[in-house]
């Protein structure tokens, strides 16, 4: 049985992008603007672009005039970079691949000078763009360059669920950014997937950049002085083409491709586009040495030899057995880390079943009179020991989750919060009040000053989806649960456990001395958990198991009335909530029938 090809995605990448004709397609409207160009006069490299409304599909075409060639790459600042902080005040186009993790990137400076001539533009372009028909965008040499800055341009101004997915194909265009652009968009599943960069074996500009001989300015803010590449790379050659994704091997194949006398002319990439059609990627053994029996370092083999490497290049000393070991040696270490990637969409199900467990530990804690938070702080029971192994569970997954949406880039990281808030929503409110009832179990007070950044990030996101207040159409909504109803603020307890604490300071402080600092930071911090409470009550935001008999808040009320009726308060101290709870009119929140007349606090 033959190897599939390495890095198989961006292998298939390559066949369609053959047999459909959209090289073909690309490379004859490239053609024609250069046709076009073809009298124009010679100065600095000016950006053009055609557009082709095709039945199946619509094409933009970037070129730049003259025709980019190795000495322009090679001249002096051709190769250097541009940080994206500096484009913040120049071309604030790319902001958008910043995150926490990978603040800064670059690019290179020719590359943006070009594409930001074509600045005003822009709209005009995404004007003519169909959401309903496929995209192609394309160029060539330093105009693949401006078109992979407009791909990524366009990604985040359209919406990836209601348009097709555009395909950028640039034939032999240098490579354009830093260590922390290819980051930056390998971010983006789906985003680095819109690439592919066809390269000849003859051409040197896809290399130039590569050549550590030429390395770019310091004005760069990257991690590394160094180009790396990003989206899938067609290796063309006679003998076929063969298509990598892995960044760390096609910068390797690059540099070790590079010639200081290859070719100075303009590569034509019309023969090179008719000969793949009548090949297709090599998947036989013919090219092989007999001795080769591992089938990993067999399918490498047969595509690096596809390539061309090691055929009628006698110009170049190229250690090919050595450049085949590295490959290996890399394929094997990312499909160890594959199998090793968070995948939270697999592991959901098993998430689910563990809050459908969560939910019954609830019910039968209610049943008992006590409430889940309580019947877990004071482990009143052996299924307590269960739940234990479900919070680590989900905490564990909700940790991961979060950690890994935090680190993306703003738009994606957007839209993921979006589709996972409901679930994060739900967890941060069942579990998170365990985690409060632990803490404060073990003895330790002010878990909202150490808070973990999980649940936090959880409620900034919400908040930040919608932050408006409660309707009245929603308050009848819940009136209408309110038995169902979780606790919307997660922290709710941990409010709860520091106004005991409270109570308790300011009763110890009452026995102790006959004066009574009633201005001290306990009281105000009291009276500042009663507006609380009572906000939550108003907009029906609390669970009505607060009410039960044995639940902390009911304990807190008890010390409270105590501090009352002892004038700690003040003589005659009267408030909303204090009302409502002696007169037990909160009998009628379970059933959404309490009321919430306006009573001054004293």
């Amino acid at each position: 049985m033959s190897q599939s090809p390495l890095f198989s995605s961006g292998s298939e990448l390559g066949n369609l992008a053959v047999t459909s004709g959209v090289l073909s397609d690309s490379w004859d409207v490239i053609s024609a603007l250069y046709r076009e160009m073809n009298n124009a006069p010679s100065s600095d490299f000016l950006v053009r672009f055609k557009i082709d409304k095709r039945p199946n599909c619509n094409i933009i075409a970037f070129v730049t005039w003259p025709p980019c060639t190795k000495e322009h790459l090679q001249a002096v600042g051709a190769a250097d970079f541009v940080s994206s902080s500096a484009l913040k005040h120049t071309l604030p186009l790319f902001e958008f691949l910043c995150s926490k993790t990978n603040p800064c990137f670059s690019i290179n400076k020719l590359a943006v000078e070009c594409f930001k001539s074509l600045r005003g533009v822009l709209p005009f372009l995404r004007s003519e763009i169909s959401d309903s028909k496929p995209l192609i965008i394309t160029g060539h040499g330093l105009g693949g360059s401006v078109a992979s800055l407009f791909t990524l341009w366009l990604l985040s101004e359209i919406n990836l669920s209601k348009t097709k997915r555009p395909i950028c194909v640039t034939f032999g265009s240098p490579l354009i950014g830093d260590e922390d652009l290819k980051e930056a968009i390998l971010q983006y599943s789906v985003w680095n997937s819109c690439f592919l960069h066809v390269v000849s074996a003859q051409d040197p500009l896809p290399r130039v950049l590569t050549s550590t001989h030429n390395p770019p300015s310091t004005e760069s803010a990257s991690r590394t002085n160094e180009y790396k590449p990003f989206g899938t790379f067609m290796l063309c050659s006679e003998l076929g083409f063969t298509c990598f994704e892995d960044p760390e091997f096609i910068l390797e194949f690059l540099k070790a491709t590079y010639s200081e006398v290859s070719p100075h002319f303009l590569v034509d990439y019309k023969p090179v586009v008719e000969q793949l059609q009548l090949k297709v990627i090599c998947k036989d053994t013919s090219l092989l040495d007999v001795s080769i029996s591992q089938p990993l370092r067999a399918g490498i083999t047969v595509q690096v030899l596809a390539t061309g490497l090691g055929q009628q290049q006698p110009r170049q000393n190229i250690d090919i057995k050595a450049l085949i070991s590295k490959a290996v040696r890399r394929e094997f270490t990312l499909m160890i880390q594959k199998t090793q990637v968070f995948d939270p969409s697999k592991e959901l199900n098993d998430m689910k079943i563990n809050m459908a467990q969560l939910e019954w530990y609830k019910k039968t804690s209610k049943d008992s009179g006590i409430g889940y938070y309580d019947s877990y702080k004071n482990q009143s029971f052996t299924s307590d020991q269960d739940v234990e192994k479900y919070k680590k569970t989900l905490t564990w997954y909700w940790e991961k989750l979060v950690d890994e949406v935090d680190k993306k880039p703003q738009k994606e990281g957007a839209s993921f919060r979006t589709r996972w808030l409901f679930g994060g929503t739900n967890y941060r409110r069942m579990i998170e009040p365990l985690e409060i009832a632990a803490f404060y179990r073990d003895g330790h007070t002010g878990y909202l000053e150490g808070r973990p950044k999980h649940y936090k990030l959880l409620d900034q996101w919400l908040l930040n989806d919608d932050g408006r207040p409660a309707s009245n159409a929603n308050i009848n909504s819940k009136k209408k649960n309110v038995e169902a109803n979780l606790t919307e603020d997660s922290c709710f307890w941990a409010h709860v456990e520091e106004a005991r604490i409270s109570c308790k300071l300011m009763l110890i402080r009452n026995s102790e001395s006959s004066i009574v600092d009633l201005e001290g930071p306990h009281k105000s911090n009291l009276i500042a958990f009663e507006g609380y409470v009572l906000g939550l009550l108003r907009n029906y935001a609390v669970s009505p198991e607060i009410f039960l008999t044995k639940s902390s808040f009911m304990g807190w009320w008890k010390e409270y009335k105590e501090i009352i009726a002892k004038g700690i308060m003040g003589t005659f101290y009267s408030s909303p909530l204090t009302e409502l709870m002696k007169t037990r009119r909160y009998s009628h929140y379970a059933t959404g029938s309490l009321e919430f007349p306006e009573i001054c606090m004293q």
